[in-house]
């Protein structure tokens, strides 16, 4: 077999927050491809509004703080190693965001000068501080438009737009000999409806999350799960799939398409209510509407289930008009479109699937079990979150752990190596044109229902159960489709969902407890027994490989 250098250095799969800062970082010295599944801009950090929690004025605030606050959301289930890690790289997180120019609202200037912040820092539920510094109630839109445009400047990195990555290809999968190493991907260019074949010194995974398993998301239609599940084929472990966050505030409108209503609402004041007017927070927790998320998602799902509701509201008219608008710009005028006026009534709401706590492992610097194969961002699981991610702490996330990889990646990049093996090109010899499609949306359909019926925020041994039946039977047709016809953007995002709602259907059947983001009626307590203990999972065929990794 020929041997060829790959075409880059590194290959980025992913154009969100954690990708895109990933690659200005390694880009003045290092060769890097941006593989993005839509339009470079399409992805969940920009829809991202609330903003980075960060300790910015040590006058009121600390990282200790942000420590104990991120422990106490995460439920026993952080890794407090990573979690100071995290907040303590805050700050000059921020700082290279800004240099870069990213826009933050500022408050009080002359705060600055007695060394206090001078970005305005809002406060949301689980942070015993305000500590979020933002851009309006737009942070994802702000971080993500400036990266992009700096990515689409830069001469050394090559954006691939509308290509959706199939699968990693290893030296494994290829029968070459040497340890089990990462060497590209195939990917399918959408436009052309070509596969094409990338090879790559390092690949990083950067795909967000998998929300989109669930019928209700306050995701794009990008968070489909699709580096967890190429790297749990390519033999890397999975860890805390059961911990799904559920946003506890999406608009609820026929035509809103999963907008968001940020934590930071509640944060400045909002009030959650019944249809009559009636709070009921302080009922379920005596921190009210600032209790962490699983909390307030639980406690809205109890009472639409008890009462029989299709949403309840959220009220911040109380506050002056003015400060409403200036403050929520967005949210303000998505609510007027659909034909609500938020400075003179509630918002309905319901909570939706919006985040996943578990993922792909990794080590500080953001490597998987797969020697050459990174994992940045929410598709990883890094031991910062636990059982339930603390606001605004993911967007953190993504900045800081882009910026370990790529102090990581840079010092591998620097020494030489032999030429790697050519990859073979995708093979379409023995497939044809799927002859009834119907089946992918009708197995889409199915897929998301049962998921969000089942395996919701409120679980039993029963329904999981039942969900794990339905999600067989389902992923025996996904391999037979799979195997017979070419591949289409639908069928690969479908592939990968079905795999991912099995990791969580056996992750969540594996807790015999209820914890964080986790509840079962039929485990309605934590166990102490289950404290710091993360719900690995190993693909079989992987099995001695990621044990050996983990020694």
């Amino acid at each position: 077999m020929a041997r060829t250098p790959p075409a880059v250095d590194v290959l980025i799969v992913g154009s969100g927050a954690a990708g895109l800062s990933l690659a200005l970082r390694l880009a003045d010295t290092t060769r890097v491809a941006v593989l993005a599944k839509s339009g470079l801009l399409e992805g969940s950090s920009l829809y991202a509004q609330g903003g980075i929690a960060a300790v910015l004025d040590r006058r009121t605030d600390s990282f200790e703080s942000h420590v104990d606050d991120t422990l106490d959301a995460g439920a026993g289930l952080c890794h407090r190693e990573t979690v100071e890690h995290v907040v303590r790289r805050a700050p000059a997180t921020i700082a290279w965001l800004a240099e870069r120019g990213v826009s933050f609202t500022g408050g009080n200037a002359a705060r600055a000068e007695n060394g206090g912040s001078d970005y305005h820092l809002t406060r949301e539920g689980g942070h015993s501080h305000r500590r979020v510094v933002h851009a309006a109630d737009a942070t994802g839109h702000a971080i993500e438009t400036t990266l992009a445009e700096r990515a689409r400047a830069h001469r050394a990195i090559e954006v691939l737009e509308n290509c959706i990555a199939i699968d990693l290809v290893t030296s494994g999968k290829l029968g070459l000999p040497g340890p089990n190493r990462c060497l590209g991907l195939y990917a399918l260019d959408k436009t052309t409806g070509a596969i094409r074949t990338l090879a790559a010194r390092y690949v990083v995974l950067a795909t967000g999350g998998a929300s989109k398993v669930y019928l209700y998301t306050s995701n794009p239609d990008t968070s489909t799960g699709d580096g967890i599940a190429m790297a749990w084929r390519a033999g890397c472990r999975v860890a805390n799939m059961e911990f799904v966050q559920f946003h506890p505030t999406c608009l609820y409108h026929p035509r809103a398409k999963s907008f968001l209503i940020s934590e930071a609402v509640r944060g400045e004041g909002g009030r959650l209510l019944l249809p009559n007017g009636e709070p009921f927070m302080a009922a379920h927790d005596p921190r009210g509407e600032l209790a962490p998320r699983d909390i307030v998602a639980r406690a809205i799902d109890f009472e639409m289930k008890r009462r029989g509701l299709d949403c309840v509201h959220l009220d911040i008219s109380h506050r002056p008009a003015s400060f409403i608008v200036e403050h929520f710009p967005t949210i303000y005028q998505r609510c007027r479109d659909l034909g609500y006026d938020i400075t003179r009534e509630p918002i309905p709401v319901v909570p939706a699937a919006h985040y996943t706590c578990g993922g792909i492992m990794t080590d500080l610097a953001g490597r998987t079990d797969l020697d050459r194969l990174y994992a940045i961002g929410e598709c990883a699981f890094t031991g910062l979150h636990g059982a339930n991610r603390l606001a605004s702490n993911s967007l953190l996330e993504c900045l800081v752990f882009a910026e370990g990889a790529a102090s990581d990646l840079s010092s591998r990049i620097d020494k030489p190596e032999a030429e790697r093996f050519t990859i073979p090109a995708w093979d379409e010899s023995r497939v044809t044109d799927a002859d009834e499609a119907v089946v992918v949306s009708h197995n889409w359909d199915e897929l998301r229902r049962f998921m969000w019926d089942y395996v919701g925020i409120v679980r039993t041994t029963k329904r999981l159960e039942r969900a794990r039946h339905r999600v067989e039977l389902l992923a025996e047709e996904i391999r037979e489709y799979y195997a017979n016809f070419r591949v289409t953007n639908d069928l690969i995002e479908l592939r990968n969902l079905v795999l991912v709602a099995d990791l969580i259907i056996r992750s969540a059947l594996a807790r015999k407890e209820s914890r964080g983001l986790h509840y079962t009626r039929d485990y309605p307590l934590p166990d102490p027994r289950w404290t710091q203990q993360d719900t690995v999972l190993i693909p079989p065929r992987f099995a001695a490989a990621a044990v050996r990794a983990n020694a």
